[in-house]
Formats: structure tokens, C-alpha cells, sequence
């Protein structure tokens, strides 16, 4: 019996996830000649149509949706006994594909980067920095190893270490009336002035899981990004939730803006490493966030970026 190849299986993902030959063919790093003569080998092989060329679309038979999905297993199976072997050989080394999302991020790695490159010096990452919906996307169809987030997050299939807690801030212009004082109740937060991130960060549900008031969704104003936040605070246009490892990293430094604890037991967000569930790279993966604990809690000296870093 005449099997398909690992690199016909790829061509077949490949164009599945691009739709589009030229496109699929550079994410192979082959001509489009070489992947659509593969497809034809596989079609063959299989004795059955799975995509149909015209010129304007491609277009997947019933038969190519179900053989893609199945492909992309075997794909993802493939890469796991080539991980299982290096790891036994060598463990923490070779590319690491690492995601962290963004409210994570830009305060994270200047401390992250460097620690992992001293306990690790034979591991090259590539760094994906994408938000937590996308990152375990990636984790679960084998395109990424392992992702940095913040729980909770309904993420299946995932396995993860808890690398620590970061707590959830109120951040105020420093003439807020608010900011008399010492803390401040979810109650006093005022919805017609509370800034929070666009749909779709974590950090923005994790703000109003916090304050368990969902009239605070209503805010007059909404910001991509922490440090776009920080900037509508400070010119006055309202208040925010902001974690703190963002003020530790200097977000608001000579900003006219104060920051203030919720006054909640559930201010905070748990900042962890994850990966696929029943990867064979588990143990590696353990180690990596002891790694990464133990160079977050040294003293910070040093250069402030990793050199050799790929980001992708």
C-alpha cells in the first residue's frame, strides 16, 4: 500500500489554512508548481478529489475538509516524536515558539527575555505576540509550543503553571477626586468615566469579573492597548484598570496619573505558562516556568533585552 508523505499531508494544511496556492506554496517554501503537483500525488494516493481548482477560488470537497483536519493531526503528531527525541537528548534547547499576549507582553519580556537567555543559553525563541483567543488557537493545531496568559481564560486542552499573580490597579488622573482615597470600593468605580481595553482582551474581562458590575461595559471610551490607557488617564479624560506589573515596568512614569488597589479580594489576574495537554514536551515545559520564576525574582541588572531573540 502506497502511504502519503509528510510533505503532501503539509501541502494539503497548507492551503487549507491560506486558501490560496501562491500563498500556501510560500508558507512551504516551495514553487506553487511543486505543492500543486504534490496535491495531485496525494489526490491519487487517496483515489478521491479533495480540492477543486478554478481560477478565482479554491475550493475544498467535503472529503479535503475531513482529510485537512486529519492531516493536521498527524502533522502535530509527527512534531511531537521529533520533540520526544530531543527532549531526551537535549531538553530547553532548539526554537521555542512562545506566544504572550499583549497586556503582558511589553512588561514581561524585558525581564523574561534576558533570564531565559542565561538559564538557557542553547534555546532560540520565537516570539509570537497575539491575543489569548489566537495564541491557543495556535497551541492547538501544534503552531505554537507553549503560551504566556493571564487566567482565567477558557482555553481547552491545555495544561498549565502558574508563574504568579498580578494584581488589578486603579489608575487616576492625580487631581481625580477619587484619589484621596487609600482604596477604592468596584462600587465607586463611576461607569461614565471608566476607560477599558477593546473586546477581546482578557485584561478587560478580567477588570469588570473584578468589579462584578456590568454596567461598567458602558464606559465613555475604549483603548487598544494599556499604554494607550494610560494616556487618556493622564490627559484627563477618565479613570482605568491597569495591571500592575505595568506600573512596575514604569507605564506611568511622569505621568500626572496616580494608582490606587481595588477594594476586592478577586483584583487580580494569574499570570501563567501553558501548553497542549498531553504534549510529550510537558516535563520541558515545567521546567521552563521554574526557569522563568527564578529569573523574574532576581534582582534586575543587566541588559534590559535578550540579543538573538526572533520575533515573528
Amino acid at each position: 500500500m502506497i502511504l502519503p508523505t509528510l510533505r503532501q499531508l503539509q501541502y494539503l494544511v497548507s492551503l487549507h489554512e491560506h486558501m490560496h496556492f501562491s500563498r500556501a506554496a510560500d508558507a512551504c517554501h516551495v514553487t506553487q508548481s511543486t505543492l500543486s503537483a504534490g496535491l495531485k500525488e496525494l489526490e491519487a494516493i487517496l483515489g478521491a478529489r479533495l480540492v477543486e481548482r478554478t481560477r478565482r477560488v479554491t475550493l475544498f470537497t467535503p472529503l479535503g475538509v475531513r482529510a485537512a483536519a486529519r492531516a493536521k493531526d498527524m502533522l502535530r503528531q509527527a512534531r511531537d516524536l521529533t520533540d520526544l527525541a530531543r527532549v531526551a537528548a537535549v531538553p530547553l534547547s532548539g526554537t521555542l515558539r512562545l506566544s504572550v499576549i499583549p497586556t503582558i507582553a511589553p512588561f514581561l519580556l524585558p525581564r523574561l527575555l534576558p533570564a531565559l537567555k542565561a538559564a538557557c543559553p542553547d534555546l532560540q525563541v520565537v516570539l509570537h505576540e497575539e491575543m489569548s483567543h489566537w495564541a491557543c488557537e495556535g497551541l492547538a493545531r501544534g503552531a505554537r509550543d507553549c503560551l504566556v496568559l493571564a487566567l482565567p481564560f477558557p482555553c481547552d486542552g491545555l495544561d498549565h503553571v502558574a508563574l504568579f499573580d498580578d494584581d488589578i490597579l486603579v489608575a487616576l488622573h492625580a487631581d481625580d477626586p477619587l484619589a484621596a482615597q487609600p482604596t477604592i470600593a468596584p462600587a465607586d468605580l463611576p461607569a461614565d468615566r471608566l476607560l477599558l481595553l477593546d473586546d477581546g482582551h482578557c485584561l478587560r474581562d478580567h477588570a469588570l469579573g473584578a468589579c462584578e458590575r456590568r454596567d461598567l461595559e458602558r464606559g465613555p471610551g475604549r483603548g487598544a492597548g494599556v499604554h494607550t490607557l494610560v494616556q487618556l488617564v493622564g490627559a484627563g479624560m477618565g479613570l482605568s484598570l491597569i495591571p500592575a506589573m505595568a506600573v512596575e515596568a514604569g507605564v506611568i512614569a511622569g505621568a500626572p496619573i496616580v494608582t490606587r488597589s481595588l477594594d476586592t479580594p478577586k483584583a487580580h489576574r494569574t499570570v501563567a505558562l501553558a501548553w497542549r495537554r498531553n504534549t510529550p514536551r510537558a516535563e520541558e515545559f515545567a521546567l521552563l516556568a521554574q526557569h522563568i520564576r527564578q529569573g523574574l525574582a532576581m534582582p534586575q541588572d543587566g541588559p534590559t533585552f535578550a540579543d538573538e531573540i526572533e520575533i515573528a
